[in-house]
């Protein structure tokens, strides 16, 4: 039996203890019918993020490899944080952190596979954060229904409509111009 501290070849989001040093890990997989460069060129702009993940009001591009985000945090408070991609494989993978001086401390990969039997394309997801508050902040989050777990499974289904019909689905009733619901 392995103890505490002996490394494990399981994703950090699959250990017990889901925190890397101070930073909760949140990770997700969806398996999406479209072909692995075009998610990955959607998914690179970061601009387009917030058209599929509610918690972001914006992403600004500061520089080649630096944005500036506006996140929505729990009690309708907002964060900002300015991210730097810190690798980039073409294709396969994408990484960043947050910079000194963000609101919160972050670290995210997002990683496109060919599914088995070219079915589309796994999207796997990890992010790493410090929520505002530690661990109080977490708890907050989740009695506020603002939990990243929850968030990033939402997300990533949100990214499979967009990406496979181009729009996303909601349970929102729309009335139409002759009254109808």
């Amino acid at each position: 039996m392995a103890s505490k501290h002996d490394p494990d070849d399981a994703p950090k989001r699959a250990s017990r203890d889901d925190k890397d040093g101070e930073l909760a890990i949140v990770g997700r997989t969806v398996l999406i019918n479209r072909p692995r460069p075009e998610l990955f060129a959607f998914w690179s702009d970061f601009t387009n993020l917030p058209s599929f993940m509610h918690a972001i009001e914006s992403i600004q591009m500061t520089g080649p490899k630096r944005s500036l985000w506006r996140v929505k945090a729990p009690a309708g408070q907002t964060v900002t944080l300015e991210t730097e991609v810190t690798e980039t494989i073409e294709n396969q993978s994408i990484a960043w952190k947050s910079v000194e001086g963000s609101q919160i401390k972050t670290q995210g990969s997002v990683n496109f596979a060919d599914a088995p039997a070219d079915r589309g394309t796994l999207v796997s997801a990890d992010i790493g954060y410090e929520p505002p508050g530690g661990d109080l902040g977490r708890l907050a989050a989740k009695l506020f229904a603002a939990e990243p777990n929850i968030q990033a499974r939402h997300e990533l289904k949100r990214f499979k409509m967009l990406m496979e019909t181009g729009e996303i689905a909601t349970g929102a009733n729309h009335k139409t111009n002759d009254g109808d619901h």
